[in-house]
C-alpha cells in the first residue's frame, strides 16, 4: 500500500500540472486566433471569458490523455533513472505488481472520460460555438428551408418548405407514401405540422390526402394508417447532416435509426458513434504504453518522455483518422474503425511490457 501512495503521489501532481498546463495553451491559442475578430466588434470582456470558460471541458478532454502518458513515463523513467526501480525489483516486486493500481485507475479514467465527454463537453463545447459564432458575426440559422426527409426506407418522404426549430413547426408540408415496390400509395398536404412529444409524431394541420383511384390521383378522406406513421423525430429536420462528434451518444443513435430507416447510407456515423466508446480507452492505452517504454535509458529523462508522449499521441491520432477514412469508404466496418487503433495500441503497449525491465 506504502508503494500505491508513494507512486500515486509522484504521479498525480505532475498529471494535473500537466492537465492545467495543456488545456489552458489549447484555450489561449483558441482566444488569440480569434481575438482580433472579437476587438473589431467591440465584444465584451465577459462575453469572450464565457467563450473560454465553455471551452475548459474540451480542452481538458483533449489534454488527459497527453498529461496523463507524460506524468506516467516521466515518472517512471525517473524512478529507473534514480535506481528506484531496481531496488524494487531486487526486493522481488516486479513492474507489473508495482504498476497495478495505476493501471487500474487508468480503467477507470477511461470510463469516466466517456462519461464526462458525454454528459458535459458536448453541451459545454455547443454553447461555446453557439456564443462564438455570435461574437465573430456569424448568423445561427434558426430555420431550415427546402427540407426533404426519407424516412421507413424510402417508403415516406417528407418535402416541407421551411422548418422552425423553435417551435418545432414545420410549413408548407408534402408527405409521399410508397409501397415496399416504391409504388405510390398516398400524398398528404398539409399548411403545418407540430411535433407531438405525447404522441411522438407530427400532427397535421389543414390535412388533404390524395390516393390512386384507377390510374388517376383524387382526393380521399385522410386516414390514420397513414398519419399514424409521421414518427420521424424533429430533431432530423433541424440537421440533415448531424456532426456525431458534436452530439451526445443519444442523439447519435437516433440519428444512425434514422439514416437506417431512411435506406441512406451510415457507415460513417456509424463509425463516429462507436468512436465515442473506443476512444475514451486512449487513457488505458498510454498508461500501458508508457510502463512499457520503462527502463528504456537513464539520460535525458525530462526530453525523451516529451518526445514519447507526442509522438505517441500524433501517431495514435493518425492511425485512428486512417482507420475512420477506410471505416467511411466501406473498407472495413464501422466498428474495427473505431477500434482497430485501441486493439493495435493494446499489442504494441503488451510487446514493450513484455520487452521491459521487470
Amino acid at each position: 500500500m506504502k508503494l500505491v501512495v508513494y507512486l500515486l503521489k509522484k504521479i498525480l501532481p505532475l498529471f494535473l500540472g500537466s492537465l492545467v498546463f495543456i488545456a489552458l495553451v489549447l484555450n489561449l491559442v483558441d482566444l488569440f486566433m480569434h481575438i482580433a475578430t472579437y476587438l473589431q466588434n467591440g465584444c465584451k470582456l465577459n462575453e469572450v471569458v464565457s467563450v473560454m470558460i465553455f471551452y475548459i471541458p474540451k480542452t481538458i478532454w483533449y489534454a488527459v490523455p497527453v498529461a496523463i502518458l507524460f506524468s506516467t513515463s516521466y515518472v517512471l523513467s525517473d524512478m529507473y533513472a534514480c535506481n528506484e526501480l531496481e531496488a524494487l525489483f531486487a526486493s522481488g516486486v516486479s513492474l507489473l505488481r508495482f504498476t497495478a493500481p495505476v493501471l487500474i485507475i487508468s480503467i477507470v479514467l477511461s470510463f469516466g472520460l466517456f462519461i464526462f465527454e458525454n454528459n458535459l463537453v458536448v453541451q459545454t463545447y455547443e454553447k461555446k460555438v453557439t456564443l462564438q459564432d455570435k461574437l465573430l458575426g456569424k448568423k445561427e440559422e434558426e430555420t431550415t428551408a427546402d427540407v426533404n426527409v426519407l424516412s421507413d426506407g424510402g417508403r415516406i418522404i417528407y418535402n416541407a418548405k421551411v422548418y422552425f426549430d423553435s417551435t418545432h413547426y414545420l410549413m408548407e408540408l408534402y408527405i409521399i407514401f410508397r409501397d415496399e415496390h416504391k409504388n405510390l400509395e398516398a400524398i398528404i398536404y398539409a399548411d403545418g405540422a407540430n411535433w407531438n412529444d405525447d404522441l411522438h409524431q407530427w400532427v397535421l394541420r389543414n390535412p388533404v390526402q390524395y390516393a390512386p383511384v384507377n390510374g388517376n390521383i383524387q382526393f380521399v378522406p385522410v386516414s390514420d394508417e397513414f398519419t399514424s406513421r409521421l414518427t420521424e423525430h424533429y430533431s432530423i429536420f433541424k440537421k440533415t447532416n448531424v456532426d456525431i462528434s458534436a452530439v451526445n451518444a443519444k442523439e447519435a443513435k437516433l440519428y444512425i435509426a434514422h439514416l437506417r430507416k431512411a435506406g441512406l447510407p451510415y457507415q460513417h456515423q456509424q463509425s463516429e458513434y462507436y468512436k465515442k466508446f473506443a476512444f475514451p480507452f486512449i487513457v488505458f492505452i498510454v498508461v500501458f504504453l508508457s510502463i512499457g517504454v520503462t527502463g528504456k535509458t537513464k539520460k535525458y529523462v525530462l526530453l525523451i518522455s516529451l518526445a514519447s508522449s507526442v509522438g505517441s499521441s500524433v501517431l495514435f491520432y493518425v492511425i485512428m483518422m486512417v482507420s475512420m477514412v477506410l471505416a467511411k469508404h466501406g473498407y472495413i466496418t464501422p466498428f474495427m474503425g473505431a477500434w482497430f487503433p485501441i486493439v493495435l495500441f493494446t499489442f504494441i503497449s503488451t510487446f514493450l511490457f513484455n520487452r521491459a525491465r521487470t
